[in-house]
């Protein structure tokens, strides 16, 4: 009887996964970059035009202790952008509530206080269950594989390679003159497809 009770189990199980496999989407992205997300003025924006680029996804916010980062980001981009840098910013109001505003007021912020010219995305959340597309690919696996896990502040960042894969990723505390984060960009900005 109890080999009945675990075959029926066994059944069980693999029926389960098939209906489970069977739902997935037939074709699952292969790049954080093959994905249409919506602009800061609420307009498509495909992410697929930063293929053969390298990309700085950062996760920022308005009133943050990292919030003087977005300085350091927009240096950051005008020093290596004809290189092939991108910077992408997706406000995010996950921790402490920190990016209380509209994308709007996110917009005119970023502008008149740091002079932000790097592209800015809508308002996002990168964790729990409505946690956007972008950060599921950048922080789950299997497409985060080893640098896969939950984003624990703001201005997190995620460094996405020419070949569109995810290469590093570094937490709120390092700023965007960091040296390593530097190197790390240099080397993906001299590696051409």
């Amino acid at each position: 009887m109890k080999y009945v009770i675990r075959l029926s189990a066994i059944v069980m199980a693999c029926l389960i996964a098939a209906q489970t496999f069977a739902q997935r989407p037939a074709t699952m992205p292969t790049s954080v970059l093959d994905q249409t997300v919506k602009d800061i003025d609420e307009k498509d924006h495909d992410l697929a035009q930063y293929k053969g680029k390298v990309v700085l996804i950062v996760n920022v916010a308005s009133k943050c202790g990292f919030t003087k980062q977005y300085a350091g980001l927009q240096k950051l981009y005008e020093d290596k952008k004809d290189g092939g840098l991108v910077i992408l910013g997706f406000p995010a109001n996950n921790f402490g509530s920190q990016e209380p505003g509209s994308n709007e007021q996110i917009k005119e912020f970023c502008t008149s206080k740091f002079s932000v010219t790097f592209p800015m995305m809508a308002k996002v959340s990168v964790k729990g269950d409505d946690k956007s597309p972008v950060f599921k690919f950048l922080t789950e696996k299997p497409t985060a594989g080893e640098l896969a896990g939950e984003i624990k502040w703001n201005f997190n960042k995620f460094l996405i390679g020419r070949d569109g894969q995810l290469i590093a990723r570094y937490e709120s505390k390092v700023a965007p003159d960091d040296a390593k984060l530097i190197e790390a960009i240099d080397a993906a900005i001299g590696t051409k497809n």
